[in-house]
């Protein structure tokens, strides 16, 4: 029987409020089960470029990441904000250790090819990307890994990449060893039928669902990569994926009841 472990990941929203960063670490640290936490960026990038008078360049909620943006993001989200949520981990005795990509080769991305954008030193990533054998070991020893959205090319380059992808791929990678469960942890009760009703929560999404509902317009374009990364991790043999709120992930450990199931 495989060894359940669970693969989280957090976005900005909860890492710029330290009062519900705080909470939600609380109830990470509770989980008995193996686990990974994945997080973010939130604004502190943009407001230190904005700081440093370096535009930041958005195409379709996407960064360009040019070397003075890479600089940037890799000081806040594989040093900052990493290192502030390992230390709060260890608060809670909890024996967190944190990664970029880079570390190790844990994951190794491939630069973004694009037809007509340039995107930079963003890189792209699949499971076979993920460092498997070095990632099982480290669960072995009981640390529990905390991964930014830092990769690399193994070329002395580092890439910025979607958190959300590194969560989905990491899921997929650890699949054939582990029984995994994927939680998108964000600020909504789940996948909203009505973007303006927090009560109309979308009990479970499939693939056929998901194309109606974008169709339809009637999802947020922030969900938009969330979603087509839970629908990647359950289609590669991911065991579970939700999309819950942050403040409920106890609530999710122990009654699997909050959120959004993501299905075939």
């Amino acid at each position: 029987m495989k060894q359940k472990i669970y693969i989280i990941k957090i976005g900005g929203a909860l890492i710029d409020d330290e009062r519900l960063l705080d909470q939600f670490l609380d109830q990470f640290s509770e989980i008995q089960e193996k686990k990974i936490l994945v997080h973010g960026g939130g604004k502190l990038a943009t407001i230190l470029a904005d700081k440093l008078g370096i535009e930041q360049k958005m195409i379709n909620g996407r960064r360009i990441t040019d070397k003075e943006t890479l600089d940037i993001v890799t000081m806040v989200y594989a040093g900052g904000i990493n290192k502030n949520i390992v230390e709060k981990l260890q608060q809670k005795k909890c024996n967190a250790i944190g990664f970029s990509g880079a570390d190790g080769n844990l994951i190794k991305a491939k630069k973004r090819e694009h037809p007509e954008i340039d995107f930079g030193f963003v890189g792209d990533i699949n499971k076979k990307s993920v460092n498997r054998k070095l990632l099982s070991k480290l669960i072995k020893l009981d640390l529990i890994p905390v991964f930014s959205a830092i990769t690399h090319d193994r070329k002395g380059n580092l890439f910025n990449t979607n958190a959300d992808t590194i969560a989905s791929v990491m899921a997929q990678a650890l699949s054939e060893k582990y029984e995994v469960e994927l939680l998108y942890c964000f600020d909504k009760e789940g996948v909203l039928e009505d973007v303006n009703d927090p009560k109309s929560v979308i009990k479970s999404v499939s693939e056929q669902e998901f194309t109606v509902l974008k169709e339809e317009g009637k999802l947020h374009k922030g969900i938009l990569p969330k979603l087509e990364n839970a629908l990647g991790a359950i289609k590669n043999n991911v065991n579970k994926v939700f999309l819950i709120k942050e403040t409920e992930l106890k609530n999710h450990i122990e009654n699997h009841h909050a959120g959004t199931e993501i299905c075939l």
